[in-house]
Order: structure tokens, then sequence, then C-alpha cells
């Protein structure tokens, strides 16, 4: 400011302050590397532009939260080396376009992800996705898919598999 002092710190983008907390719906889709935290509005990123969720390139995402019905498009989802992920949360219907269909192309993967404590997603998503792949998260604490004695059809035509680079699986 005019007196000398700082008034932002930080890293800059297009003239602006770079948002760590990010709010994706069908108005703002445009993300950059600096997410913290990113959050998806209900009913968002249905168009067929969106074939792959691939969220590696964001190495500081702590927290992603989907909305219910995202993403019905997309076949592959790969969240894989974000070295500070710690939560996953995905609402109901999302990264399902058909809730009782089978499509082999359709593949989650979670990978090396060393300090994810929790991977939640609401009933239906993930319903016709054919692959669930989870390896080399050895914070997990929670796997919650649908309800408990409830709605789930999560990964309804996928075998789930569990891989750890350890002897020991928590």
């Amino acid at each position: 400011d005019r007196n000398g002092s700082t008034v932002f710190d930080g890293v800059w983008m297009d003239d602006e302050p770079v948002i760590k907390r990010m709010m994706l719906n069908e108005e703002n889709q445009l993300l950059h590397n600096h997410i913290e935290e990113l959050t998806v509005s209900d009913g968002s990123c249905n168009g067929s532009g969106w074939t792959v969720l691939d969220l590696s390139f964001i190495p500081s995402l702590r927290e992603l939260k989907v909305g219910d019905r995202c993403f019905e498009c997309v076949k592959r989802v790969k969240l894989i080396g974000l070295k500070r992920l710690e939560r996953v949360v995905i609402g109901n219907n999302s990264f399902s376009l058909n809730c009782y269909g089978n499509d082999p192309n359709r593949h989650f993967y979670l990978k090396d992800c060393e300090r994810l404590r929790e991977l939640k997603m609401g009933c239906y998503s993930f319903a016709d996705y054919s692959v669930c792949e989870i390896e080399d998260v050895p914070s997990l604490e929670v796997i919650e898919m649908g309800e408990l004695n409830g709605d789930g059809c999560n990964f309804f035509y996928a075998s789930l598999e569990l891989k750890s680079g350890s002897r020991r699986v928590n």
C-alpha cells in the first residue's frame, strides 16, 4: 500500500490473488493448480466435454466435494498422486449415466494419496462403473458408499480392489 505495507503476499492470476477455495458450477469451470478445496455444485459438469476427471495437476488439493447429479459423462476418474488430499465426498447420482447399466469403459482410480482419511459417496454414484481401484492410501479410515441398510448401487458391476505397498492394510 502507500505506506509500504504488504497487502497480499501470494500467487496471482489474471491480476487477481489466487483463490484456494473454489466452487465449480455451470458458470465457472476454470480450474488452476493452487486450489486446496474444490466444491462442485449440484447438477454441474454434465456436458460431453467432461469425459475424464484427472485432478493430478492440483497437487495442493486437500478436499474434494462433489454435489448430487454431477459429471454424468465422465468415463474415467483419476485421483492419483494427490499427496495432500485428505477428504473426498461425493453426493448422490454423480458419475452415473445409467444407474442400471454396466459400462466396461468407466473406471475409478484412487491411488498414492498418503493423507486421505475419508472417502464418502452417496447412493447411485458410480453405479455403471466397471472398475474401482483404491491403492496406496495408508491413512484411509473411512470408506462409505451409499446408505447403511439402504440404497447404494455404487460400483454395482465392479469388483473392489484395495491395494497397499505395505504388508498391513487398515
